[in-house]
């Protein structure tokens, strides 16, 4: 437990130095009241603690441009409130994009442009595939459009079944993240097929 008697310049002091128990002053002094804070803007307590952990992380990373606890406080609530507003800005962009195409799937509208939107749709998947990391890239290719299984392709790459899988995990994880961040969340269900491969 940290000693009262230590004043907010020790501690800021210490910040700055990256000391890890100044970081667990800080943590102890924000964590609930940020999450709480986080949890007035977002969804469920789960996304507020996420959110929360991100800030910290930032904050840990500059801990050498703070001088004082103030500063620090002010740069938790700041950013807190900012990144909330961005995951709201981006499930709202999210659930529009996904609540059209629903729209246009139930109603038939546009359905003569549906083969349209399956291409472009199709482009972008195949554009993050093409950008995964190599191994992941080589792996994902074989298994999802050769049809190899996850054993074949530990033997004709010379590698362990684990780190197929591991790869593929990887793969399919950074594609899904990419896709969502594209406002593709309707198609967030390829991802999730591909993992019972």
């Amino acid at each position: 437990m940290d000693n009262p008697k230590k004043s907010a310049a020790y501690w800021a002091s210490e910040f700055q130095k990256r000391n890890s128990a100044a970081f667990a002053h800080v943590f102890e002094l924000h964590y609930r009241p940020l999450c709480y804070y986080a949890r007035t803007m977002l969804a469920n307590q789960a996304e507020a603690e996420d959110a929360v952990s991100e800030v910290l992380v930032r904050l840990w990373e500059k801990a050498t441009h703070f001088d004082n606890l103030n500063s620090i406080k002010g740069f938790l609530y700041i950013s807190t409130k900012n990144l909330c507003l961005d995951r709201l800005k981006q499930q709202k962009r999210q659930q529009a994009s996904l609540d059209n195409y629903l729209y246009a799937v139930d109603t038939g509208e546009g359905i003569e442009d549906f083969g349209m939107l399956e291409s472009e749709v199709l482009a972008q998947v195949y554009e993050e595939i093409e950008r995964l990391p190599a191994k992941a890239r080589e792996i994902f290719k074989l298994i999802f459009f050769h049809g190899s299984k996850t054993d074949e392709v530990a033997i004709q790459l010379g590698i362990s079944v684990k780190t197929v899988r591991n790869q593929k995990s990887r793969a399919i994880q950074l594609l899904q993240t990419a896709l969502l961040r594209k406002g593709l969340p309707a198609f967030s269900w390829l991802c999730c097929l591909l993992i019972e491969r």
